[in-house]
């Protein structure tokens, strides 16, 4: 018998007995990355997320014999809503064993609370915010996750969703660049720095984390303002922003974070990460005592780089500032030694950037799949 109880988020137990789920499910998986514990309490934490501000959360638990075989969480993102003019709730965080009725438990406690809020439709994995990443893996279950980026999930997750009425809303298609194939001729540069140049456009970049911190409030604008034609987009508030930034600062590497500007504008961006997943699965997700070393002596050791960031503003797309951004991220990958990069979830509605990748010498090698159910 299936019972499902929601967290009582003022409850350090039942907290920590949702979080757990994970790591019990997926002891001993040589390619799962666990999250980062002190990140995943945080999104639990109405004190400490920015996206309580504006929005609300629910969590839940599936207990069998008082044993959690599932978790779900479900979130009613209220400026998404807003500025789409939808009437979505999203799930998150679902874990669960190879058992249906648990599965299907979790879900239908979802949708009735969704319905209860006046919502029209359940779609995810969708997080609290642009760091969490999206949909389920459909598509490359023998490799690593890129960090904490992405989520990692058996086979029989999407089998779960669609037995339970959910279709297909988007896919999100990780690509793979082989350094020594991924290569932009040295003419293109040229092309690239000329266009850029009549178009007032220039590439700015950084050796330390205090030039880096000096840019960080017009990155935050630029971001904000970078993907507003995307399918997951909304105005991120002052304090989400900051969140953003505050965690992009904590693991970037300034070398291989590249701004372009116009004037002292920021008008594109390319956030390039050295890929920690070794050392996150080494340290369980623990920074301390000892996990915060081996993250730093991984930043020496990874021949892995992820892209996860890379965008123009509307109005400079078409200006040189695609082809020169392209060839900021060839010059991060080989200048910088890495022998393996992911560029990470880029849209299937991201048409352009998909074929300028595939042009380059990009591999599609991970999908994963937002799925929507009508309530």
């Amino acid at each position: 018998m299936i019972q499902i109880e929601a967290v009582d988020l003022s409850d350090g137990r039942q907290i920590r007995r949702f979080l757990d789920l994970p790591f019990r499910l997926y002891r001993g998986h040589p390619l799962w990355v666990p999250p980062i514990r002190i990140d995943a309490a945080a999104m639990l934490n109405p004190k400490k997320h920015p996206f309580y501000e504006h929005s609300d959360a629910e969590f839940f638990v599936a207990l069998r014999e008082g044993e959690v075989v599932g978790r779900i969480g479900l979130l009613e993102n209220k400026p998404y809503n807003r500025y789409h003019d939808k009437r979505t709730a999203q799930f998150y965080l679902f874990e669960c064993e190879e058992d249906q009725d648990a599965a299907r438990a979790l879900f239908d406690r979802a949708a009735e609370r969704a319905r209860d809020r006046g919502l029209t439709q359940l779609v995810g994995p969708k997080g609290f915010g642009p760091l969490d990443g999206y949909g389920m893996l459909v598509q490359g279950y023998e490799f690593r996750p890129a960090m904490t980026m992405m989520n990692y999930n058996p086979p029989y997750y999407p089998r779960f969703a669609e037995a339970l009425g959910f279709r297909k809303e988007v896919d999100f298609v990780s690509c793979y660049l082989d350094p020594d194939k991924f290569k932009i001729e040295e003419r293109i540069h040229r092309i690239a720095e000329r266009a850029a140049e009549r178009s007032g456009l220039r590439v700015i970049r950084f050796e330390t984390k205090k030039e880096l911190r000096a840019w960080a409030p017009r990155i935050g604008q630029a971001y904000n303002q970078a993907f507003v034609n995307n399918w997951e987009y909304y105005p991120l508030s002052d304090r989400e922003i900051q969140f953003v930034l505050d965690n992009v600062l904590t693991i970037a590497e300034p070398k291989l974070i590249k701004l372009i500007a116009h004037g002292e504008r920021v008008v594109g961006f390319l956030f390039g990460f050295a890929d920690l997943s070794a050392a996150i699965q080494r340290s369980q997700g623990r920074l301390l005592p000892f996990g915060i070393i081996d993250l730093l002596l991984e930043f020496k050791r990874t021949k892995w780089v992820a892209i996860n960031g890379a965008g123009i503003l509307p109005e400079f797309q078409g200006r040189g500032g695609n082809a020169l951004l392209y060839s900021e991220m060839e010059k991060t990958i080989r200048g910088a030694g890495y022998r393996h990069a992911d560029l990470t979830q880029v849209a299937e509605t991201a048409v352009q950037m998909r074929h300028d990748l595939e042009n380059l010498g990009g591999i599609a090698y991970k999908n994963h799949r937002v799925f929507i159910r009508d309530l």
